[in-house]
């Protein structure tokens, strides 16, 4: 029986290896799998070696300060697929944990196949990644074409595979009766995936409902949760005593929601694509430390990116 390791390291990432391993489950159901991953591959029946929620860090100071837990478990992931001895590594997104896994379990076992999924974005920062990259990753799928030429002038195996979120068609626009009156209309709120990207955006999303609710109340403001944060983000909506917000977690009631939106506001990243997709007008948001902010102002390589 073949064997696969699965090694994502945010919920962002969970989310998109369980949408090729369920594909890959109907292709060849006789796999046995194994991982480091979220609620999405556990859905699919996939044991994950422990908590993804352990290895999710936000921006380089939160990283500094937990830069030892992260080395442990970047150990146990490497002595546990060791261990495994699978056929492939599959490795998403999140390259500064799940690369570094992957050219230490190269080293070990040269004859385990490694495929990283969503490139890191090397147009944007740390170019020379790419060299380091072709010595340890087999295989590479990219999300977007232009990213092609980075990965072919190393002569990297890669294949443009396209992001399964452009893929995605919305075609509900069913009306939402419990979530909405037909006097308000929908404003979509996206505040993160992980639960330190919430505890900063969520207060400054509750002035701005504040704000948008001044002298009359005709929006129905709803939160897209995970199920990891929906708890957190209900507290503190029932703490703000604002009574047109919702908070939801349902993938297929957020989609529906999303669609029936004349506004969306998101926190920068993935769920951009998705925002696009249903042609629904948004702002993009992010609020990083000072400290963050500096040494990303020092590295990047382009004025705009989300």
């Amino acid at each position: 029986m073949k064997k696969v390791f699965i090694v994502t390291g945010e919920p962002s990432g969970d989310k998109l290896a369980a949408t090729v391993i369920s594909k890959l489950k109907i292709v060849e159901p006789n796999i046995k799998y194994l991982s480091v991953g979220g609620r999405n591959l556990k859905n699919l029946g996939i044991e994950s070696i422990f908590d993804q929620k352990e290895i999710t860090y936000l921006g380089f100071t939160s990283v500094l300060l937990n830069i030892f837990k992260i080395k442990k478990r970047i150990d146990k992931t490497v002595d546990e697929i060791i261990k495994f001895d699978p056929d492939i590594l599959f490795s998403v997104d999140s390259p500064d944990f799940t690369l570094r896994v992957a050219e230490k379990v190269k080293k070990i076992n040269d004859k385990i196949k490694t495929i990283h999924y969503v490139a890191p974005q090397v147009w944007i920062w740390r170019k020379n990644r790419v060299k380091k990259i072709k010595k340890f990753i087999d295989h590479m799928l990219l999300l977007f074409f232009f990213e092609k030429k980075y990965f072919d002038e190393e002569n990297i195996k890669n294949t443009f595979v396209g992001h399964p979120l452009i893929e995605e068609k919305i075609n509900s626009k069913n009306i939402l009766d419990d979530l909405i009156s037909k006097d308000k209309k929908i404003i979509s709120i996206f505040p993160g995936s992980r639960k330190s990207e919430t505890h900063v955006l969520l207060p400054i999303l509750i002035d701005f409902i504040r704000l948008m609710n001044d002298g009359n109340i005709i929006y129905s403001f709803i939160f897209h949760a995970t199920d990891e944060n929906k708890s957190f983000i209900k507290d503190k909506v029932i703490q703000s005593r604002i009574q047109n917000i919702d908070v939801i977690s349902d993938e297929i009631i957020k989609s529906q929601t999303l669609s029936n939106s004349i506004f969306a506001v998101s926190k920068s990243g993935t769920v951009s694509l998705q925002i696009c997709n249903a042609n629904i007008p948004s702002i993009i948001i992010y609020k990083l430390s000072f400290i963050n902010f500096i040494i990303f102002k020092l590295l990047v390589n382009v004025k705009f990116a989300n």
